[in-house]
């Protein structure tokens, strides 16, 4: 593949990371769908691409005051716990599992996002 097309995958994936939206739901997929990467690779290529992303993303969020310290700790912990203990765990799933898996995944947060989207304000997600 063109060095130019996981360019802009990256691109695409630093766009949506940098606003915190999740860059690896939009990287995964190109990757995946249109580079042919192996689902469980293209994980692995997101986390790595992830931890500078984060870095840069989280402190340019923390000095406009975005960051909230006090609720994001309590999420933090128990997210970096299950990232461990389910990381060594893809690392024995089939790819085709997790490509099904993220799949539903992605389906799932779609129907969510469209059921808020047309909800009267003010309703949660579900």
């Amino acid at each position: 593949m063109s060095f130019y097309l996981f360019f802009l995958a990256g691109a695409a994936g630093g766009l949506l990371g940098g606003m915190g939206m999740g860059g690896g739901t939009a990287l995964i997929p190109i990757l995946v769908l249109f580079l042919g990467v192996e689902q469980s690779a293209a994980q692995g290529i997101n986390l790595l691409s992830f931890v500078p992303m984060a870095v840069v993303a989280l402190s340019v969020h923390a000095k406009c005051g975005l960051v909230r310290g006090r609720e994001a700790v309590p999420v933090a912990l128990p997210a970096l716990l299950t990232s461990a203990l389910f990381s060594v765990c893809a690392g024995y799933i089939p790819s085709a599992l997790l490509k099904l898996s993220f799949g539903i995944f992605l389906i799932c947060l779609s129907l969510a996002r469209l059921r808020r989207a047309f909800s009267p304000k003010g309703r949660p997600y579900m």
